[in-house]
């Protein structure tokens, strides 16, 4: 399996190429910028993208899903409680000053869907509190996590939609139980695992 991490955009967001080493399918999460660069990467390994995925629908997350599907004919999937956000990119990332063009999905997902590309399954995990349609992706040892856990820390709860309780019972439940040796990528950051983070993040000590 291949992973490749890119950090895009002036926010500096996590954007995530996985590819299958076989058949050369690939996806890429959260598409949050510079869509070229992200092309590039996937040239650069001979890859060839299936699908755009995105864990939920801020802007600094989905920035370039249209240019990127515009280069690529790739589909964009998002759960459906986001997927209202796609078609007004442009008013909320005017908000911080920047630019982002707007992407209605493709297909819409939703908890304990499977995304197949290559070789490998992708489990849709519904995990909402920092967005409503926020979405965890796991294969195992894997779990891309979007804005809903970082090292040492969690997502903002405060935007619209955000729900403080709904983020940590979603953690607890949904992700804490994929076990500790399963490394975690995050929406922005380093890396972590889910055990490191069971016994050190001081929302869930």
């Amino acid at each position: 399996m291949i992973i490749q991490s890119l950090t895009v955009g002036p926010i500096q967001a996590n954007c995530f190429i996985l590819g299958d080493e076989q058949t050369k399918e690939a996806v890429v999460i959260d598409p949050g910028d510079e869509a070229r660069r992200v092309l590039s990467a996937l040239q650069k390994q001979a890859l060839t993208l299936k699908y755009i995925i995105n864990t939920h629908g801020h802007f600094d997350h989905v920035g370039a899903n249209k240019a990127l599907k515009d280069l690529t004919g790739a589909p964009i999937l998002i759960h459906q409680g986001d997927a209202p956000m796609l078609s007004g990119l442009s008013g909320s990332a005017r908000m911080w000053g920047m630019q982002a063009e707007d992407s209605p999905p493709d297909q819409l997902v939703q908890d304990g869907d499977r995304i197949v590309f290559g070789q490998i399954t992708l489990e849709v995990i519904h995990t909402p509190g920092h967005s409503p349609g926020g979405i965890s992706l796991y294969t195992p040892k894997v779990v891309f996590v979007g804005d809903t856990l970082f090292a040492g820390s969690i997502g903002r709860t405060d935007f619209p939609g955000g729900d403080y309780d709904l983020l940590i019972s979603g953690v607890r439940k949904r992700l804490f139980v994929l076990g500790d040796d399963v490394q975690v990528f995050p929406g922005h950051g380093p890396d972590t695992t889910i055990g490191y983070e069971k016994k050190y993040n001081p929302f869930f000590s």
